[in-house]
């Protein structure tokens, strides 16, 4: 395949760098656009006898300043290698000019389900779907029980306050990349601002880790591999589960887009998920609601930089469609609902 038929990679010299990595492979590689991420580009890599690999890499276009970090992606892959949480195994990372004009990250291919489209969602048994949305909570408490110290991660990011660095991170970037104005989402910075909760501990926190970024057992429904870390941070643990909940639209709720997998029957309530946790824990059940509503408040912002990317740049637009005006405005919605019960 033509390294000209690939967006975003020149494919013989990337061939050429993977053959300097140790990495065993035969024949010619191929390389095909996969997922439907609308952040980093990932790309499925096999050889002529079958065997399979990852390749990562940044978005098309202007990218924000500390976005779709591919390297701090590698360095947290890296050294979860060898603790409890299921990550793929990282075998190089490259931003050689001679390469590649950005980072690339190369990859362990972890076998398994991936549940992002609608019809793989609806193709599952229900006991299936119950056993995948329960190991998803099992899963944050592996990220979190993480040994900072013994990992090399201690330092991966500031230890102050994680909700304010939150509120500036993301409103920081509503402004450089919002398509309109949305005084509701503006109203609801400010109070999230005035609620945040001190902050009493401070873990790995995986900062985006919802259903479409694992990978699952196709014989348990278990959670096989955590993706998609460009976001991993040092925080409040707390902040992911806020954030998975902020994706577990319940049934007739809009804020899912086209993916409202959750409502399907079998698949465990945000009650239910975060009980799970809560249980395997012991962490406080009422500072749940700050970050529920600071997670849909967080994939708001995402959506619409998701959006303004694929307007300015349509290649990179993914198989899942790009996110709406109207269902932004959902999520905003649903945000305000959810502060407004919590107090903020």
């Amino acid at each position: 395949m033509s390294s000209l038929d690939i967006v975003g990679l020149d494919t013989d010299a990337v061939s050429r760098w993977i053959g300097t990595l140790g990495v065993d492979y035969t024949g010619t590689l191929t390389f095909d656009r996969i997922g439907l991420g609308q952040s980093n580009l990932t790309y499925l890599v096999q050889d002529q006898a079958g065997n399979r690999w990852v390749l990562r890499r940044p978005p098309l276009g202007h990218l924000l300043a500390s976005a779709h970090d591919v390297a701090r992606e590698a360095r947290v892959l890296s050294a979860l290698e060898d603790t409890a949480v299921p990550t793929p195994r990282v075998f190089g990372l490259t931003d050689d000019p001679a390469v590649t004009d950005v980072p690339l990250l190369l990859m362990e291919f972890v076998d398994g389900q991936v549940v992002d489209r609608m019809s793989i969602a609806e193709s599952l048994t229900p006991e299936r779907r119950r056993a995948i949305g329960l190991s998803l909570p099992r899963t944050l408490v592996k990220i979190h029980a993480v040994d900072l110290d013994r990992t090399g991660l201690v330092d991966l990011a500031s230890h102050k306050s994680y909700a304010q660095r939150q509120l500036k991170r993301w409103s920081g970037q509503w402004e450089k990349s919002k398509t309109r104005d949305l005084p509701a989402l503006d109203d609801l910075t400010r109070r999230l601002g005035a609620s945040a909760p001190e902050q009493r501990e401070l873990t790995l926190v995986h900062g985006d880790f919802h259903l479409r970024n694992v990978i699952t057992s196709t014989d348990t429904g278990e959670v096989t591999a955590a993706l998609d870390w460009e976001l991993c941070t040092l925080g409040d643990p707390l902040a992911d589960v806020g954030s998975l909940l902020a994706y577990w639209p319940a049934s007739g709720e809009k804020t899912g887009g086209d993916f409202p997998a959750s409502t399907l029957d079998g698949f465990p309530s945000r009650d239910e998920i975060a009980a799970v946790y809560l249980d395997a824990t012991g962490r406080d059940p009422r500072a749940l609601g700050f970050w529920y509503a600071l997670g849909l408040w967080k994939v708001a912002v995402i959506a619409e930089g998701v959006m303004r990317r694929a307007r300015d740049e349509p290649q990179n637009r993914a198989a899942a469609g790009t996110p709406t005006a109207d269902r932004i405005d959902e999520i905003v919605a649903k945000a305000c609902e959810v502060a407004a019960q919590a107090g903020i």
